[in-house]
């Protein structure tokens, strides 16, 4: 997996990655019906969106994955998918579509525990969440801190450095969180930036570690080719000694 921190410029070519392609195709076939019919939408949200009392009380535990893939209108899903796309084809093209898809899923999932243990600790059992923006906030955190400098559309209007982006966008899902609930899961959005930098932080280190493993290795490996070096000066006067 390769990591890129030196500037690049955004590209929207129409080029879809596989894993972001099932994603987009698995999203919108679901809404579709969700949004065309009431017995199914009552159907999905009762069994696939997240509501904490399902996940404690009854451990209905693929909620936590389902939700991401449920929206509640054309402009909810319209916006994460367009996200989805922009930022999501340069990761999994960067990364590749396994280590894409694991980053994605951990995103999610982390969003909707942290939805799941503080809606539940404020008594808000009954709450049904919905959407990929837990995931997708991941998404733009691992942007940020990959590619610092490249410029990005914030809100998809104002041209700015994808690290201000993911300033802004962390400091407003904060805030959001400490405020009063207007229908909008903040503590999923900003569950996913952190799930998503401690698990790009954890992933760092392990190749900073394979990095100091390599080199101790490659030290060995000198240390002993100069140790057979001194042994064979040290004896050349009888290497055309032969003994029968």
């Amino acid at each position: 997996m390769r990591y890129d921190t030196r500037y690049r410029s955004l590209s929207t070519s129409g080029y879809f990655p596989p894993g972001v392609k099932w994603l987009l195709i698995v999203n919108v076939a679901l809404f579709l019906p969700y949004y065309l019919s009431s017995d199914v939408r009552e159907f999905l949200l009762t069994v696939f969106s997240l509501v904490p009392a399902f996940v404690i009380k009854k451990f209905f535990i693929w909620q936590l994955a389902t939700y991401l893939f449920l929206h509640g209108s054309i402009g909810h899903i319209l916006f994460n998918m367009l996200a989805l796309w922009m930022f999501g084809s340069v990761l999994e093209r960067d990364w590749g579509t396994r280590f894409f898809l694991k980053y994605y899923f951990v995103c999610g999932i982390g969003a909707g525990l942290c939805d799941v243990i503080l809606n539940g600790a404020m008594g808000n059992w009954g709450t049904h969440t919905i959407g990929a923006s837990g995931a997708i906030y991941g998404l733009l955190l691992a942007f940020g801190v990959l590619y610092p400098n490249t410029t990005v559309l914030f809100s998809f209007i104002f041209p700015m450095k994808a690290k201000y982006m993911v300033m802004i966008v962390g400091a407003i899902a904060f805030l959001s969180a400490l405020g009063e609930n207007q229908g909008v899961s903040h503590y999923a959005h900003l569950g996913g930036m952190i799930f998503g930098y401690a698990y790009l932080r954890g992933r760092l280190l392990r190749l900073d570690l394979g990095y100091f493993q390599r080199e101790y290795q490659a030290w060995k490996l000198r240390r002993a080719k100069k140790r057979f070096q001194v042994y064979l000066r040290k004896h050349g006067s009888d290497r055309d000694t032969f003994v029968n």
